[in-house]
């Protein structure tokens, strides 16, 4: 059985997508791409695939990922191709590595999100976002299933930081953007949980929702404060190829003749 880790994106339109209609549309490419599936046991048997950390619905993101499990091996180029050609636009199949390795989900520790604040002035959002950072916690509030649950944002960010506007912004129009790096941690902080804070720190109110995409998720490094690329222990894995060793040729000594 070979196994196939995919990174896919949720752009545009498709971010308001939800877990549930993307793995219909999944399953759908799945069939078009006559892909040989592995299927569990069982009297309702379902395609393996295994769906790690999906982001919320209604933000974007650059950085997915599942596994597949087949019963026949193929190229991971040739079927990232094939599936990413059935799927619609904004839904993107952007890598596929062979699983070499064990542990995909322990790898997805930290993501990394960018925040877009249409309406909000940029120097109001940096001193927001330095009362964040000097604050020792933050506590905010989300509505869970059994009521009102309270909860630490500060703790879970390992990285807050106010950019530069985009160059594209309309020119009477403020906008700010926010750039973190949020460990996945439990109870899971979520970018809206650090607008939370914000608002609670600074009384920072975008007067419109804040568009929020995910750039990057893998395995933090404490020491560089990066997110490191999941995939990539799969790749450097991967058997390398070795240029074909010429047979030697036996010859016989010179003079040398049959008896």
């Amino acid at each position: 059985m070979q196994r196939i880790r995919l990174r896919y994106t949720k752009r545009g339109r498709l971010r308001f997508t939800s877990h549930r209609d993307f793995q219909r549309a999944f399953e759908r490419a799945l069939r078009r791409s006559e892909v040989p599936m592995a299927y569990s046991a069982g009297f309702t048997p379902h395609p393996k695939v295994s769906y790690a950390n999906a982001a919320p619905t209604g933000t974007g993101s650059e950085a997915e990922f599942l596994e597949i499990a087949l019963t026949e091996a193929r190229d991971p180029d040739l079927l990232r191709e094939l599936l990413d050609s059935s799927l619609p636009d904004g839904l993107d199949i952007t890598d596929a590595v062979e699983a070499r390795t064990s542990g995909l989900a322990e790898r997805l520790t930290a993501s990394v999100w960018e925040m877009r604040l249409d309406g909000v002035d940029p120097d109001e959002a940096r001193r927001a976002v330095d009362a964040f950072n000097a604050a020792e916690a933050v506590e905010v509030q989300r509505k869970a299933k059994n009521g009102i649950r309270t909860f630490d944002a500060r703790a879970a960010v390992a990285d807050l930081q106010a950019l530069d506007p985009p160059a594209d912004r309309p020119g009477d129009k403020p906008c700010a953007i926010l750039r973190l790096v949020v460990r996945h941690v439990t109870p899971a902080v979520r970018p809206d949980d650090v607008l939370s804070g914000l608002r609670a720190v600074a009384d920072l109110a975008p007067p419109v929702p804040a568009a929020v995409t995910r750039l990057a998720q893998g395995l933090f490094d404490e020491e560089s404060g990066t997110v490191t690329d999941p995939l990539a222990p799969d790749r450097e894995a991967a058997p390398t190829a070795h240029p074909p060793v010429a047979a030697a040729v036996a010859t016989a000594p010179e003079g040398a003749g049959s008896a």
